[in-house]
């Protein structure tokens, strides 16, 4: 934990252990390294240069960067960069401008693939020759395609949209719907329960003003949600919704949202990432799915990749798939290829992982010194998530857990791989909050506010792997162990 404080609080002395850390978040080492570079080779070396998934991206982040912020922030006169074939924008350096840049890129999964850095830093001979990795040897999109379209009913396989990320997945869906909706002079978007971190900035980031973001903490408060509708009906543009959500792990009744929604011509866009759409069928109560194929379908955690599935009886859905395929950032080839590769691992990747985490969960209920367990089969949602999953034994990866005893006691005690990510042939963990919302779990109105959405600040957010699960179980009483 006391590296989990000094990460959040940018300690040099830790942060000079982390060779690398998860791409949206802290710049590749590859991308760092053909940056500078191109800086260094410019007429203007003192400027920061960030290297883009395309220029399309970059325009973005220019005009955001062109634009003052409520809170009048720094603006600059960003400008494109372009060299072999690599897109970038290059600013003033300065800290806000800099922030501003990499929260956008973060929040819009706009930075550039570390395997095109690579093979970039190939090309110029900076780099000795990739190492060697197996890669799929056909037409990687089609084999992509072939695992998923199955999944989504009365779609063809065009209709299944990759992007370089989750985040990017969603931001073009998002981003697409938002305009659409504008223009009837809807602007209201409800946030339903506690999602990602980088859904909230999203949200928050494009709001026109600051009541067109609204959050209901309570899932399965119904009423509540028929109340805003019938207050504000007119004006809701739709729905961000996380089916289950993360880190709650909780489901709502998304048939009867989806029913209400539409009564009221409102959109809703889904994401079932926490279990994945191999293990949950949302599409049928969505306008559009948006999911990280980050997890599960690149089990080895090797790469990152994103995907947008518009629900064919959806108002002008050719349209809407045109607009969002557009918007959404290429899937390097390398990393699409590498996907191919690891996608047909998916089911039995997931049949091993859920066949582990009930037995996991019926232990740790069990166990003195946990005070709760959340998972897909938690009995405050089960019943919702039983009709969304595409079989009794589906239920994705995650536990989240508290305990009676200090956080730090246990997790510096516990043996097993420690990190943000899910989805993953290996276990990982991690005190989830901290990682996410540090702002708010160092601070008492930030723990009130957790609080106030059923959140302790102290969960432990964990993703069942490959391993055996008495070895997992092993390693948890272990580190339970007075």
């Amino acid at each position: 934990m006391r590296a989990v404080h000094g990460y959040e609080q940018k300690n040099p002395d830790i942060v000079k252990h982390m060779s690398s850390g998860y791409p949206r978040f802290v710049l590749h080492p590859f991308a760092q390294r053909l940056s500078a570079h191109y800086r260094t080779r410019s007429s203007q070396p003192d400027k920061t240069l960030w290297l883009t998934s395309s220029a399309q991206i970059g325009a973005e982040l220019i005009a955001l960067l062109a634009s003052p912020t409520t809170n009048q922030s720094e603006v600059a006169t960003a400008t494109h960069f372009s060299a072999d074939g690599i897109n970038g924008v290059s600013h003033p350096d300065t800290p806000e401008l800099n922030n501003r840049a990499k929260r956008f890129l973060q929040n819009t999964g706009g930075f550039l693939s570390s395997r095109a850095a690579e093979d970039q830093l190939v090309q110029l001979g900076l780099l000795d020759a990739a190492p060697a990795e197996a890669l799929f040897s056909g037409d990687a999109l089609t084999e992509v395609r072939r695992h998923l379209q199955p999944l989504f009913p009365g779609t063809t396989v065009e209709d299944i949209l990759p992007a370089t990320c989750g985040m990017n997945a969603l931001y073009a869906a998002f981003r697409t719907l938002a305009e659409r909706q504008a223009a009837k002079g809807r602007t209201v978007w409800v946030q339903l329960g506690w999602v990602y971190l980088d859904t909230i900035a999203l949200l928050k980031r494009f709001a026109p003003a600051p009541d067109d973001y609204v959050h209901l903490s309570d899932i399965f408060d119904l009423p509540a949600l028929e109340l805003l509708f019938s207050a504000q009906g007119n004006r809701i543009a739709g729905l961000i919704i996380e089916a289950p959500t993360n880190p709650l792990l909780q489901t709502p009744d998304l048939a009867k949202i989806a029913l209400l929604a539409r009564s009221y011509d409102a959109r809703i866009i889904i994401d079932p990432s926490v279990s994945s759409p191999f293990s949950v069928d949302v599409l049928s109560h969505a306008d559009i799915v948006t999911a990280s194929l980050t997890k599960y379908a690149a089990s080895e955690g090797d790469l990152m990749a994103g995907l947008v599935v518009v629900n064919p009886h959806t108002p002008q859905a050719p349209e809407l798939r045109r607009q969002i395929a557009a918007r959404l950032e290429p899937v390097y080839p390398r990393d699409l290829s590498r996907l191919a590769l690891e996608i047909g691992n998916t089911r039995q990747v997931l049949r091993q992982i859920e066949t582990s985490v009930p037995l996991i969960a019926a232990w740790l209920e069990a166990h003195p010194a946990v005070k709760s367990v959340t998972w897909a089969h938690d009995p405050a949602s089960r019943a919702n998530y039983e009709k969304i999953a595409r079989t009794s034994e589906s239920v994705g990866s995650m536990i989240g857990f508290t305990l009676h005893r200090p956080l730090e006691d246990f997790y510096d005690r516990l043996r097993l791989p420690k990190g943000p990510s899910f989805g993953m042939k290996t276990t990982l963990i991690c005190p989830f909050m901290y990682l996410a919302h540090y702002d708010l779990v160092s601070t008492e109105a930030g723990r009130a506010e957790l609080s106030a959405s059923g959140i302790d600040p102290d969960l432990l957010r964990m993703s069942v792997g490959c391993e055996p699960a008495d070895e997992i179980i092993s390693a948890l009483a272990e580190a339970l162990t007075q």
